[in-house]
C-alpha cells in the first residue's frame, strides 16, 4: 500500500508566499524537530539570521532527510524562484559558480526548505566579492578540551582584540568552540585578512601558550586552535542563529563577552533561541556600526615575519602559496609523530566504528591514548565529505604500539575501496577527488 506524501505547507514571509513540502519530516528525530519547525525557528530569528548572513553568497550544506541522513554541500544554486538572488564568485581554482545571497525572511524559508540547517556565509557582500568586512576568529577545541579552556582562550582573544582596537563579537559556535567576528572596512584582500588572522592567531598562542595554538597540523596541536585558515577566500562558517546538526538542535548563538563567561553551548536551541531572541534582541544588532581597521594587525604581521614567522600553511586545496613553508604533514617527516591509520568511510559512524574495533583488539594500547591522540578528519570532496580516522601513539611505549594494518574500514565515496594503507594517510580514496571546497 503507497502512502500519498502530505500536501506542501505555504508559509507567508516577507510578502512571499513559500511552499514547505513534507514539513512533517522529522530532521531531529531525538528533540522531535520537523522541517517545518526549522522553518518557524528561521523566521522567528530572522532579522539576526540576516544581519549575520543576508546579502552575502551562502554555501548551501544540505541536511535533505535531517540530522541522520547524508549532506552534501551545494556550491552551484539550484533551481529557483525569480526572486532569490545569486551572485557568481570566483573560487581559487579558477571556476565560476552563482551562489544564494538570500535578502529576507522567504529566503531563509526556502533555503530551510532545501534542508539547509546551517547558514554558510562568505565574509564578503555581494557588491564587493574580493574586499571581505569581516575578520573571523574560530576558537577550535582539540578533543579532550573542556569548556571553560575555551572560555579562558576567549578573555584572551578579548585583550588582543582590545590591545589593537578591533571591537570583537562572540558567539557560540554551536558545536564545541567560540566564534568572534570583527566587522572590518572593505579595504583589503583575502590574503591580506588571512595575514591578519594568523597574526592574532600567534599573538594569542603567545600570551598563553598552555592553552591556545596556531599549529595547522592536528598532531601538532594542543589546547584550543586559532583557526586563520576560516580566513581564505572561500572558506565559510556556520554564522550566527545557524541551526547545528546536533541532537538537540543547539545553535549558534550571539552572546556578550559577560554572557560567555557563565553561559555553555548546550543553553541555545532552535526550541529556546526564539523566546530570548523576542526578549533580548539580537546581541550583535550594533556590529555593522563598529567597521574596524587591520592596519595594527598587519604591522604585528610585518614585525613576526621579520622575527623569522612568515606565512603558515594553507588549506590542502589550495594551491601552493608564494612564502608558505613547506606542506607536508608533520607525520610524514623524520622526525613525525608516530601516527598509524584506522581507517576511512563516507559514513563518519562507520569509521568512528572501525576505532572502536582497532581498541578491542588493543585494549593495551587503546587505554593510554589521550583523547586528543584520536585524529578524526573530515574530508571534503566536490559535494561530499568522507571521514579519516588516525591515532597518534607517542604515549603508548615502543613494546605495546601495535603496527600498521589494514584500514578498518577501507571505503571511499560511492562505495569505491580506498587506497593501501598509509602510515600518513596521505591520499583520499579512489574516485574521489581531495578536498575541495572551491568546486
Amino acid at each position: 500500500m503507497v502512502t500519498a506524501k502530505p500536501a506542501p505547507v505555504v508559509i507567508a514571509a516577507a510578502g512571499r508566499e513559500v511552499a514547505i513540502s513534507n514539513p512533517e519530516k522529522l530532521y531531529f528525530p531525538e528533540a522531535g524537530i520537523t522541517k517545518l519547525d526549522l522553518v518557524h525557528y528561521y523566521l522567528a530569528i530572522a532579522e539576526g539570521a540576516l544581519r549575520a548572513a543576508g546579502g552575502r553568497p551562502n554555501v548551501l550544506v544540505r541536511h535533505a532527510d535531517g540530522i541522520r541522513g547524508e549532506f552534501f554541500f551545494q556550491k552551484r544554486a539550484p533551481a529557483r524562484p525569480p526572486w532569490i538572488e545569486a551572485v557568481e564568485l570566483r573560487f581559487p581554482s579558477g571556476r565560476l559558480a552563482e551562489e544564494i545571497v538570500p535578502r529576507d525572511a522567504a529566503a531563509l524559508a526556502w533555503m530551510a526548505n532545501l534542508g539547509c540547517l546551517e547558514l554558510h556565509p562568505h565574509p564578503v557582500r555581494a557588491d564587493d566579492l574580493e574586499h571581505p568586512d569581516e575578520l573571523r576568529i574560530d576558537l577550535d577545541p582539540v578533543p579532550g578540551v573542556e569548556w571553560p579552556q575555551i572560555q579562558a582562550v576567549a578573555r584572551v582573544v578579548r585583550e588582543v582584540l582590545a590591545d589593537f582596537s578591533l571591537a570583537g563579537w562572540p558567539k557560540t559556535s554551536g558545536s564545541r568552540g567560540i566564534h568572534v567576528n570583527v566587522r572590518i572596512h572593505r579595504r583589503w584582500s583575502f590574503d591580506q585578512v588571512r595575514r591578519a588572522a594568523l597574526a592574532f592567531a600567534r599573538e594569542v598562542e603567545r600570551r598563553a601558550p598552555a592553552l591556545a595554538t596556531s599549529k595547522w597540523w592536528k598532531e601538532e596541536r594542543h589546547g584550543v586552535f586559532l583557526d586563520y585558515n576560516q580566513n581564505a577566500k572561500d572558506r565559510t562558517v556556520a554564522s550566527a542563529y545557524s541551526v547545528r546538526p546536533k541532537p538537540d538542535a543547539r545553535v549558534s548563538a550571539p552572546v556578550t563577552w559577560d554572557e560567555l563567561e557563565w553561559c555553555r553551548p548546550e543553553d541555545f536551541t532552535l526550541r529556546t533561541m526564539p523566546l530570548r531572541f523576542a526578549s533580548l534582541g539580537d546581541r550583535h544588532a550594533g556590529i555593522d556600526d563598529h567597521a574596524c581597521g587591520l592596519e595594527d594587525l598587519l604591522e604585528l604581521s610585518a614585525q613576526q615575519e621579520a622575527e623569522g614567522l612568515g606565512d603558515a600553511p594553507w588549506p590542502p586545496h589550495y594551491r601552493k602559496q608564494a612564502g608558505e613553508p613547506r606542506r607536508a604533514q608533520p607525520s610524514r617527516r623524520v622526525s613525525s609523530k608516530p601516527l598509524i591509520e584506522i581507517g576511512r568511510s563516507e559514513n563518519k559512524d562507520e569509521a568512528l566504528a572501525g576505532l572502536e574495533r582497532w581498541k578491542a583488539r588493543h585494549p593495551q594500547a587503546a587505554a593510554l591514548l589521550a583523547p586528543a591522540d584520536v585524529l578524526v578528519d573530515a574530508m571534503r570532496g566536490r559535494s561530499t565529505t568522507w571521514t579519516r580516522v588516525r591515532v597518534n601513539l607517542e604515549h603508548v611505549p615502543e613494546p605495546l604500539r601495535p603496527p600498521q594494518e589494514a584500514l578498518d574500514p577501507d571505503a571511499g565515496p560511492s562505495g569505491d575501496a580506498g587506497p593501501s594503507a598509509r602510515v600518513s594517510g596521505g591520499r583520499p580514496p579512489r574516485g574521489s577527488r581531495r578536498a575541495r571546497p572551491e568546486e
